[in-house]
This record gives structure tokens, sequence and C-alpha cells, in this order.
């Protein structure tokens, strides 16, 4: 069995206790949990945590008051009371053993970020694409109607500079991350469900499973709580169908006329997207936004109808969804020469880069879109080859990157070459060198064309050797 099984998942803290115990993190620099101690180090919370590299995040948290040590040492634990462990920990972890050995409560990130919700209005955002920019769009739209809302994000909101932050106000926005089945732990007061289909095919080994935990997500929703979504998703329907829960209010939103929130007269302009909203038959304005692409328009609206249920005024939400300019990696625009425009993004399965590519090509009008994508996880690439080849597509022609492994092993005969094999040669090429491919894609780019790089691992490294590279020729 998995340690990430045994860990003590039945304790429970109020924020009163946690105050008065001494907390350690193993893994502390990864997003979910730096941001859990941000907040934390913010409530003048004890914690300490390591590492197995530095970073800016790392040195943020020291400046907050976080003992931060490089690299994992049982003697690192100190005195603690309670380990908050990262699900990349591997089990052989000195510091999860020497936990393990003193008998400290060790606990998943999950728990944690749970029990920091509890006491507040919360809202957990769930979804196999589109979390954390609809998690984003709701903080920013909730600060907007001046309720300073308490956040938990996978990804920085630009704007903020953070991807986590103790608010003043009642409310506490987590994005939930259905990978691991841990996002059951949050027991929120509301929840948005973006859209469900089969990812992360390392813990689902198929798409039923993957219902049962979205179902048992709704179930774990506070009773007389309320549920935001997309009305238009196949598996948010086939979800639906699986629910019966009379206290539960339930919010539909999208495109068609079944929807509760529903939007129409969509514009999509390069940098830009605009549409109409509407409530059960009443015009509410008209969403306007910094951002490209349908799938944002949608992760809107989801974000507006989850805050009107909290009692925000639509008039601000309108003003601060307009103001919103993204999170990082999430098509970020990185620069622009002689041009060339090079974005970043964190794409990593085929629905997503099947958007993000569309979003591209019209961000590129009559230029080409050069992909540099980096397959994540050998079970993801194993099970999506064909499916990531017909996305790419979509591209004028794309440099592979061998699969960036994660925490998985190699599976024999896993590689980049599966979605290759799917293209044809004036498509696509492997070329597990990313120096190479920096002075290949820069040497290919004409002025007007658009350059992406994608993918969830350190293929978001090359956006600035890429500009480089432009700016040498």
């Amino acid at each position: 069995m998995n340690w990430k099984n045994k860990v003590v998942n039945n304790l429970s803290y109020s924020l009163a206790d946690l105050a008065k115990l001494k907390i350690h993190f193993i893994g502390i620099g990864g997003a979910g949990m730096s941001g859990i101690a941000r907040i934390m180090l913010a409530k003048g919370f004890s914690i300490s945590g390591s590492d197995k590299n530095d970073s800016s995040l790392l040195t943020s948290l020291k400046a907050l008051g976080a003992v931060i040590f490089i690299g994992h040492d049982a003697q690192n634990l100190g005195q603690a009371e309670l380990v908050i462990v990262s699900s990349a920990i591997a089990e052989g972890n000195p510091e999860l053993a020497a936990a393990k050995a003193k008998n400290i409560p060790v606990v998943q990130r999950a728990n944690a970020l749970a029990w920091l919700m509890s006491e507040s209005t919360s809202i957990a955002v769930a979804g196999t694409h589109g979390k954390t920019t609809t998690t984003a769009m709701l903080t920013v739209a909730l600060q907007s109607a001046g309720l300073d809302p308490s956040f938990a994000i996978g990804g920085t909101i630009n704007t903020a500079g953070t991807n986590a932050y103790s608010g003043s106000g009642s409310i506490f926005i987590a994005e939930a991350d259905e990978s691991d089945g841990s996002f059951l732990a949050y027991q929120p007061t509301g929840a948005i469900i973006t859209n469900i289909e089969l990812d992360h095919v390392d813990h689902f080994a198929n798409e039923a499973a993957v219902f049962e935990v979205f179902e048992q997500f709704v179930s774990s929703i506070k009773q007389d709580g309320f549920l935001v979504a997309c009305g238009d998703d196949p598996g948010v329907k086939t979800l639906l169908k699986r629910i019966n829960r009379s206290d539960l209010r339930i919010f539909l939103y999208g495109k068609d006329e079944n929807n509760d929130f529903r939007m129409s007269k969509i514009a999509l302009a390069p940098t830009t997207s605009t549409a109409s909203i509407s409530n059960t038959g009443k015009k509410l304005g008209e969403l306007q936004l910094s951002l490209p692409g349908e799938h944002n328009l949608l992760n809107s609206l989801a974000a507006f109808a989850a805050a009107t249920a909290v009692g925000a005024a639509e008039d601000k939400l309108i003003i601060g969804l307009k103001s919103f300019t993204g999170t990082r990696r999430r098509f970020e625009l990185k620069g622009e020469v002689g041009g060339v425009k090079v974005i970043d993004d964190y794409g990593h399965h085929p629905t997503e880069l099947t958007v993000t590519l569309i979003a591209a090509k019209n961000l590129a009008q009559s230029g080409r879109v050069l992909v540099v994508f980096q397959p994540h996880r050998y079970s993801r690439t194993a099970a999506f080859a064909p499916a990531f080849a017909t996305a790419l597509q979509i591209a004028d022609f794309t440099f592979l990157l061998e699969v960036y492994a994660a925490s998985e092993k190699p599976i024999s005969g896993v590689s980049s070459l599966l979605i290759a094999k799917n293209m044809t040669d004036a498509q696509v090429k492997f070329e597990p060198s990313m120096l190479t491919v920096v002075s290949e894609v820069a040497a290919m780019a004409k002025s007007g064309d658009v350059i992406i790089t994608l993918g969830a691992g350190d293929v978001s490294s090359l956006g600035e050797p890429i500009l480089q590279a432009l700016s040498s020729r």
C-alpha cells in the first residue's frame, strides 16, 4: 500500500488548535504547499519546511517568517508537532520516516487546506480543465465586490503576484484538484465543476472512476450548499443524473438554453472576448475579458454565477472580471521580438491543447503557430497519444520534447514518439534536446508568428531562451 493511503486523515484541528502547534511541511516549495504555508504564516502560525531545491517561492516564505531547509533530512523536523506532506514526496523520504518513527501526525495537503477553509464560507473549484483560471477569476471578481476573500490557487494571479492569501472577509476560495481524490476532504459550502472527462490515468482506471469521485465530491458539499456546473459539458450532464440532493441549489451555466446563467452574442478577438449574459432570461450585462477564447468566457461565467450565490453585487463582478489579466502559465505572453510573440501555457491534456491552440491561431491571424510541446507523464502519453496528435495538428508545426516524467517511472515503449507517429514529418519533429529546440524554433519563426510552449513540466523555462534566440538572429 502507498504511504499516501496510510497518513492520518481523520484528524481535525480548529484554527485555534493549529495556532498552538509547530507545523512542518515536507515539499513546501510546491504551488499548493507554499500557498497553504503562506496563509498559515499570515495567521501567525509557527511554520518550517523543506524542499529539494531553492526557489523564489521559498525566498518569499522565509521573508514571511518560515524556517526553510534546502534538502531533506530527519533533523529538519526539529520540534514539529504536525507534519504536512506533499503528494510528490516518496515513501523513503527521511523526514517522513522520522515523523512516523516519532508518531508525529502526518497529513496530506488537502487536509490542511480543509482545516483552513472550515470556518469560512468556502467555495471549491473543481473540474478536469479550467480550475486555476476559474478560481483566479472568482477571486478577482469577489475582490472587486469588496469581499476580500482568502484564496489558495494552483497558479499565480498576475495582478496579485501570489497564489494564496489570507483575506479579511468570510469567504475562502480553493482550487480543488481531483487528481488523487484528496479534494473530498474540503467539504465546501459551495462548489464549481467546470467539466468532467478522463485524466490522471495514473490514478483513475477509467471514466467510471472519475465520475465516482466527482459524485462523492458533490456529496461532500455542506447541507443546503450550492453547485455551479457547466450545463453544456457532456461529463457534467452525466454527473447530474447521478446526483440526488434536494437540499442542494444547482446553477447551470453555458451557451445552451437549458442553463440558468447563459452567455450569447459571443465575440472572439485575438486578445479579448465578449459575451452577453443572462440569468433565467433576465439580461445581466456584458462580460468583457482581456483574455482570448470561448473557454475563458465559460470560466468567467462560472465565476460570476458562484459569486452571485454568495451575494456579491452583479455590476461589481462584471467590472472585476473585466480587470482580470490572467494567471501565470495560462496563455501567458512572455514577450515579443521582431513581430514574433512567445506564449507559455500549462496545457497538458488533449482538450486543453485544443482550446489553447485555437486561441493561438486566432492570435496569430495570418501568421503561423509554432508549438514546443512536452508531454506530462508516461501514463497520460500512453493513454492519449492519438488525441494529442489530433490536437497538435491545429498548429502549423510542433517540436516534441521527451516526456516529462514527474513522479512516474518510465513505461516500456512509451515516449513522445507515440505522438509523432500519428503525425506527418511536415507537422512535427521529435527533438529531445531543449537547446536544439530553442535554436530551431527561433530560426523557423517569422514576423506575425506565435511560438507557444506547452506542458506542465520544465518546458515553461524555454520562454526566455527563445526570446533571446529571436533577438540574436
